[in-house]
């Protein structure tokens, strides 16, 4: 996930400028500044964090022919007022991608940060990390990349790349065994993850032979016992309802992972701003 895909890039960022400019543009720029009018700006962290983002910021500038040159990279540690690039080339350009820039920024680098937050809310433990499939429609690639970027490990893009048995499933098949069986015969070339809501679920999950038993929503104490009921059989992760608050209580209850969907739909947006300078070199074109 740490190398975004050429194609994933330009698709997301297209698709973000036509939503900003729209068939006709930036028209308060093409009415107040002459189309000749050059600038030189730098785009300046105004909160810390963890930076992700910059290849979006460097495509949006690329395809209205500005110049984009990074002071930094991604998985760098901001603090309010370092400079993270210069971008020189007409005004009206630079103004018509600044937003989307600061978007992609803004929000990735927001989902880094609150990862590395949950990371160092476990440390010590062993306990591995996970993100969720709880992202942002369309943009799933680039929050699960700035995730990893905050030490996050990477777990099922979609539900194309692994078999994760939840409650509807159970409740289809006749439950926990006979979904383990049907899934392990269909898919003997995958790992099946078995979600479970009770103790007695999770040995029964590892006894029917899953590879990992997901712990739904359960209390601490009904943690510890599903630990125990697994016995070793079969790695357990803990999910649901786990929060930055609650992560170091989880970690400690012996399971192998914790997952949470907080560290993407609840990350809050780093402060990032482009201002228009005078004293700045005007960046040479990049790669």
């Amino acid at each position: 996930m740490t190398d975004l895909a050429r194609e994933v890039v330009a698709t997301a960022v297209l698709g973000a400028l036509r939503e900003d400019l729209g068939a006709e543009g930036d028209v308060t720029s093409a009415a107040v500044i002459p189309e000749v009018q050059t600038a030189r700006a730098r785009i300046v962290a105004r909160s810390g964090g963890v930076l992700a983002g910059l290849p979006l910021a460097k495509e949006c500038f690329s395809r209205v022919n500005a110049r984009f040159r990074p002071h930094k990279e991604d998985g760098d540690l901001l603090a309010p007022g370092d400079e993270v690039a210069v971008v020189g080339g007409a005004l009206r350009a630079i103004l018509a991608a600044e937003r989307t820039a600061l978007n992609f920024l803004g929000r990735l680098s927001g989902v880094a940060t609150h990862a590395a937050r949950f990371v160092e809310a476990v440390r010590g433990t062993g306990v591995v990390v996970r993100d969720t499939r709880k992202t942002t429609p369309g943009l799933r690639v680039l929050e699960k990349y700035a995730a990893e970027l905050g030490g996050v490990t990477p777990h099922r893009v979609g539900l194309f790349d692994g078999v994760l048995i939840k409650d509807n499933h159970l409740a289809a098949a006749g439950g926990v065994a006979e979904a383990v069986r049907r899934a392990k015969a269909a898919r003997p070339d995958l790992s099946v993850i078995c979600e479970v809501e009770t103790p007695a679920q999770a040995g029964e999950a590892a006894s029917a032979g899953a590879e990992e038993v997901l712990l739904d929503n359960m209390s601490l104490e009904a943690m510890r016992e599903a630990v125990q009921r697994v016995g070793g059989r079969a790695r357990v992760e803990a999910s649901g309802g786990v929060t930055l608050e609650t992560a170091r209580a989880v970690a400690e209850t012996g399971v192998d992972a914790l997952s949470s969907g907080a560290i993407t739909h609840a990350a809050p947006w780093i402060d990032l701003a482009l201002e228009v300078l005078e004293d700045v070199e005007l960046p040479a074109e990049e790669g």
